[in-house]
């Protein structure tokens, strides 16, 4: 048993944390004592505990992160709708890129920070890549479509000879493992979007119904993050190289942020009235992709 001066009681030593700089091995105030103790500390010597994190772990303070989110017009620089709460950084250098929302900065984390993964998950997406068109060789179609020859009897066979993961593939997919293999061989193997990495999961599109090919886990988590929108992809892309967000000549003087194409002042754009410019900037990326071509100093923090 030990006493705790925090809460002023006698506990067990289970209670304690460990402490080498004590001759005992043991802290002097039980956990939750110390954990307080810890926190106002916290607050009295930089303001808050998300303050110290932040300053901890990227080098910049909660005021500088707010200002950041002002100057991004309150919103996500890659997907232009939800609202910016997580710290995006380079691991590599250890800068602080902007703050992205979360499916956003998931997204860029699946895919590795690779902006040329990126771009051929947003190619394999528009069914525009080498994949699509060995699908378009093959079979005759961009996708593998869903069998309609079957039967109601011939389905109910199928269903009921197979595993519970076959049954659901059929029911999800209308696909058979016979389907997968020949996937697989076709794409040898690896990721019909990235093909750098093992395919492993069936990827369809929501919409239709239809599987475009055997993605690896990071491409396929990765795109549902960013919506299976090709826009997103691109633009985080873009974003990844630098030529996303840049740093222009506001009118009244200095700079301003702009990371759409045509420029919009994102000050000016209310909330959830970022649509048109949104497809306008997915239109000019596609037929410029130049425009992801680092130009100058990205506006990040340094």
């Amino acid at each position: 048993m030990k006493y705790c001066p925090g809460c002023e009681e006698i506990k067990s030593i289970a209670d304690f944390g460990s402490n080498r700089a004590q001759k005992s091995g043991i802290a002097n105030y039980c956990r939750p004592c110390h954990n307080k103790i810890m926190a106002a500390n916290r607050a009295r010597n930089h303001g808050s505990g998300r303050n110290y994190l932040l300053k901890l772990r990227y080098g910049i303070t909660e005021k500088q992160v707010e200002e950041m989110i002002a100057e991004q017009g309150g919103v996500c620089v890659i997907c232009l709708r939800e609202e910016p709460k997580h710290v995006d950084h380079d691991h590599m250098t250890g800068l602080v890129r902007r703050i992205l929302c979360f499916k956003c900065n998931g997204a860029l984390g699946q895919f590795e920070d690779n902006p040329e993964r990126l771009r051929l998950a947003a190619e394999y997406l528009e069914l525009d890549g080498s994949h699509a068109r060995r699908l378009i060789l093959e079979r005759g179609a961009p996708v593998f479509v869903r069998r309609t020859h079957w039967s109601e009897s011939e389905w109910r066979a199928r269903l009921k000879r197979n595993s519970s993961r076959e049954q659901r593939r059929l029911e999800r997919y209308g696909i058979d493992d016979d389907d997968v293999e020949w996937l697989l061989k076709m794409q040898v193997g690896y990721c019909a979007a990235c093909f750098d990495y093992p395919a492993e999961h069936v990827d369809h599109d929501h919409r239709t119904g239809a599987v475009r090919g055997i993605a690896c886990h990071g491409c396929n988590t990765g795109m549902g993050q960013l919506r299976d929108d090709p826009v997103a992809l691109r633009r985080a892309a873009d974003y990844l190289t630098g030529g996303l967000v840049k740093a222009v000549p506001a009118r009244g003087g200095g700079t301003r942020l702009s990371f759409t194409v045509p420029d919009m002042d994102p000050l000016n754009v209310p909330p959830g009235g970022w649509t048109l410019h949104w497809e306008a900037d997915g239109r000019h990326r596609k037929a410029n992709p130049e425009l992801g071509v680092l130009i100058g100093r990205p506006a990040w923090v340094g």
